[in-house]
């Protein structure tokens, strides 16, 4: 599951905000304890607490004092938020950038976007 691109309670955190946008995570639901979580994945507690913390810090998680984690309420939307305006920064503006450096206009992309839609 882990990789050496980035920290493991960095992936930790990317994997459950994955799961979160893709529905497998439903808003107000717990998720596994850290120990559990750490238990499972076989890594330091300690490493799965600080993606926890990340994600309790960006509000993806919230503690129910002696319950556990759950996921946030307004999760989900919040993320796809972020991820789409994420992606038009790291995709479409570099693109665009790109088709008027070579001379292919938007009417262009939009339709061979629909036509490769099909």
């Amino acid at each position: 599951m882990f990789d050496d691109r980035s920290p493991i309670y960095q992936q930790i955190a990317n994997g459950i905000k994955d799961e979160v946008l893709s529905g497998t995570l439903k808003e107000d639901e717990q998720i596994m304890s850290t120990n559990q979580y750490a238990a499972f994945y076989r890594i330091n507690p300690a490493t799965a607490a600080k993606g926890f913390a990340q994600l309790v810090d960006e509000g993806v998680l919230y503690k129910k004092r002696g319950i556990g984690m759950f996921v946030s309420p307004d999760a989900r939307g919040r993320l796809r938020a972020q991820r789409r305006e994420r992606f038009f920064a790291d995709v479409v503006d570099p693109m665009l950038t790109e088709a008027r450096m070579v001379g292919v206009g938007v009417d262009e992309i939009v339709a061979y976007l629909k036509d490769g839609a099909r």
